[in-house]
């Protein structure tokens, strides 16, 4: 699998000038079209151990808008590989497919939409039984990718030259990311998640994956949650773009450069001085944002 190597890029904002911080971007965003940043990450060793087993399908879960998704689907169609996606909602069924579901079916994923209760039962409800007399033997991967495959993924971030800093921040939704990075960072680093999503398990995730107690986990009371968009976030947004050039996502990038702002203003920053930011992609549901909002998302 081809890919580009991430560059860190600078980001000047005035916070961060007031404040002292040197604040870089890693680009994983830009190292592989079909699915950027983690997403990619995620799936490499997956899609291995997909290779080398006996399964005919690979099977996961995700919103109307999942990224996760649309990676999937987009690798799948790139390397042959059959894909369904089981899809929260039974409601959208029988609705026209947003722009996010719409390219997972052009990739050939089949949808099979359920239920939020049905859907909170994931692995362990009928669902996946059904499509597995149905499609023979699945490989089935967790809502978001995060497993310890994905983890190890997510362990090859960082490079040599990442040393230089003395944090490392990610956005954070399952905490794959954050445990790959926390497992791969030198001893003199400390790893900041930046949540974006209200789960409680999400702490337990990280240390079934993580293997030192190197990180901590952030969200500063300003940011409203998982998927809330403000005008103040896509006001955010669209000076990060005019300033540096760089597109955020409203998912998660954004959310996490608008936390770090905050905190950073409110002297609640206690951790370093030199910070290494990943930008984890996720721009390509920018456009679907953007049909169900009467808010505009910055395009580029």
């Amino acid at each position: 699998m081809e890919f580009s190597v991430a560059t860190n890029q600078i980001i000047t904002l005035p916070a961060f000038a007031a404040a002292g911080i040197s604040v870089h971007l890693k680009r994983e965003d830009l190292i592989f079209p079909l699915a950027s940043g983690n997403k990619w990450r995620k799936l490499k060793y997956n899609l291995k151990a997909f290779r080398g087993s006996n399964s005919s399908v690979l099977l996961t879960f995700g919103g109307a808008f999942s990224n996760h998704l649309a990676a999937v689907a987009a690798m799948g169609k790139h390397y042959g590989i059959a894909t369904i996606g089981v899809v929260r909602g039974a409601e959208l069924a029988h609705k026209p497919l947003n722009p996010t579901l719409a390219t997972c079916q052009q990739n050939g994923m089949l949808l099979s939409f359920v239920s939020r209760e049905e859907y909170s039962q994931k692995e362990l409800g009928d669902t996946v039984l059904a499509l597995q007399k149905t499609h023979g033997t699945l490989y089935v991967l967790p809502e978001g990718g995060t497993n310890a495959l994905a983890v190890k993924g997510c362990s090859e971030i960082l490079t040599l030259e990442d040393a230089a800093f003395d944090t490392i921040g990610c956005a954070v939704g399952t905490g794959g990311t954050l445990a790959g990075l926390a497992n791969s960072c030198k001893t003199h680093q400390h790893v900041v998640g930046f949540q974006v999503v209200k789960d409680v398990s999400i702490t337990a995730r990280i240390r079934t994956f993580a293997l030192d107690d190197n990180w901590t986990l952030v969200q500063h009371p300003v940011h409203r949650g998982y998927a809330q968009v403000s005008k103040t976030l896509i006001a955010f947004a669209h000076d990060v773009l005019q300033q540096t050039g760089v597109l955020l996502d409203p998912i998660y990038t954004a959310p996490m450069l608008f936390q770090l702002v905050q905190m950073i203003k409110d002297d609640t920053w206690t951790f370093g001085k030199k910070l290494l930011l990943i930008h984890t992609g996720g721009t390509q549901g920018i456009i679907g944002f953007n049909t169900r909002s009467s808010l505009q998302w910055p395009v580029g």
